[in-house]
């Protein structure tokens, strides 16, 4: 399998002068998603955890709902491209066959495996409600994140997506040139390890765009914590799969958008603040 990075020469300029130099960078390949024998989709992504890629592409694109609902996964390397080839057991094959007998085809909206404009905006998965989490708890996450970012440390150029939890701490950690392929990587990692997604958090160090919270609300996770600020359809989407979306996390605090209940302060913690 081809490496995630690549090591390149450049000329650095400081305010010394120009020097040569060496800088490692991420890798960007095309991977090819195709299922019994039909292309699907194709992301231009990292080449690593690819069978991470694939199931949770599959379960958030709502194709599978389960590892065992793939029957065969065959990772190809091609010259300038990966393909991610998959077999799926009944009914997904039988729905994926109906699906694409319905596609617009060139009238559709340019969406991987999206036919109708309707079915972009479609309503997400519905989160489990109950659990709730502390200030403390929230910052405490981001904090773990920053040094499992290893791809990152060594580019400072992909996004991170991340699952902690309150009893064990940071799940998986998954990476990748694309902040929805990170995304889909950490869903597939969570599902192959029987982690629940009810149980912990999502941490973003992207953008919160409206397909992030579909994906998040796939895996079932109550809480989005992004570092960068969600869109209005975000927002709204966030809101109606009942899932709590913090952003604009930071050292000193973050601001939190939608069911805001499920964010409570421990007695401790609302003392320190009245100290304060």
């Amino acid at each position: 399998m081809r490496e995630p990075t690549v090591t390149v020469a450049c000329s650095i300029w400081r305010q010394q002068g120009a020097a040569d130099g060496k800088r490692v960078i991420p890798e960007e390949t095309a991977v090819a998603f195709t299922y019994d024998g039909g292309s699907y989709a194709v992301m231009m992504a990292t080449p690593q955890n690819l069978e991470d890629f694939a199931l949770g592409f599959s379960i958030t694109e709502r194709l599978v709902s389960a590892p065992a609902d793939i029957r065969q996964l065959d990772i190809v390397e091609h010259d300038a491209s990966i393909e991610l080839r998959m077999w799926l057991t009944e009914p997904h094959a039988a729905a994926l066959s109906d699906r694409r007998r319905h596609m617009a085809g060139p009238t559709g909206c340019g969406l991987c495996g999206i036919e109708s404009l309707d079915e972009a905006v479609r309503p997400p998965v519905r989160v489990r409600d109950g659990k709730s989490f502390t200030p403390a708890e929230i910052m405490r996450a981001l904090e773990t994140l920053g040094p499992r970012q290893e791809l990152n440390r060594l580019t400072r150029a992909v996004h991170a997506a991340a699952f902690w939890r309150p009893d064990t701490g940071l799940a998986a950690v998954r990476e990748d040139v694309g902040r929805h392929n990170a995304l889909d990587k950490l869903a597939g990692a969570l599902m192959r390890d029987n982690v629940p997604g009810h149980s912990g958090i999502v941490l973003l160090t992207s953008r919160v765009s409206v397909e992030m919270v579909q994906k998040t609300a796939a895996i079932g996770a109550p809480l989005i914590v992004a570092v960068s600020a969600p869109t209005a359809l975000a927002v709204r989407t966030a809101d109606t799969a009942g899932i709590t979306l913090v952003a604009i996390a930071r050292s000193d605090g973050f601001e939190v958008f939608t069911h805001p209940q499920r964010i409570k302060e421990t007695t401790k913690e609302a003392a320190t603040h009245v100290v304060a």
